[in-house]
């Protein structure tokens, strides 16, 4: 059989190898998410999903080979730009993007307590009546207490 150091080399060739078209299916990703796609998709070259796509496959084909060249990253980007004009460029994300859904919770977290504080308020003390305590042996009160009795006396 084959000797133990040939089966190292062996080895160590499938992880060089392996490594190497990770990085390069890195560089077409990275590269490809600042192109849009022209197929008429909303996706970029990288993110494509359409089967098959008459733009984005020789478009990555194209990137992994101008990276195979050397090419950096913006070399690649100014060659689509020049060939397809502006429209095919997409800014990479910035922080903004990723601020704007953290700070949309701050108003939301306001609104909600001052919804919470608005519908769950403590009761408030009775206002105070002009005369100070109310008289339960008052001559208008004994008429509303008459009725109720009534009222009452009907219900049994």
């Amino acid at each position: 059989m084959f000797p133990l150091k040939s089966k190292f080399v062996v080895l160590g060739v499938v992880i060089v190898t392996s490594l190497l078209a990770q990085n390069s299916s890195e560089d077409v990703r990275r590269v490809g998410s600042r192109l849009k796609c022209q197929c008429g998709c909303p996706h970029t070259v990288a993110s494509c999903d359409m089967f098959e796509c008459e733009f984005s496959k020789p478009a990555k084909l194209r990137i992994a080979q101008l990276k195979e060249q050397g090419v950096s990253d913006q070399g690649i980007v100014d060659e689509y730009l020049k060939k397809y004009g502006q429209d095919i460029y997409r800014a990479e994300p910035n922080s903004f993007g990723w601020i704007i859904p953290y700070a949309a919770l701050i108003p939301g977290a306001f609104l909600i307590w001052w919804f919470l504080r608005r519908y769950y308020k403590k009761p408030q003390p009775a206002p105070e009546i002009a005369g100070g305590a109310v008289d339960l042996d008052d001559p208008e009160l004994a008429k509303y207490k008459d009725q109720i009795e009534k009222d009452l006396a009907r219900l049994d």
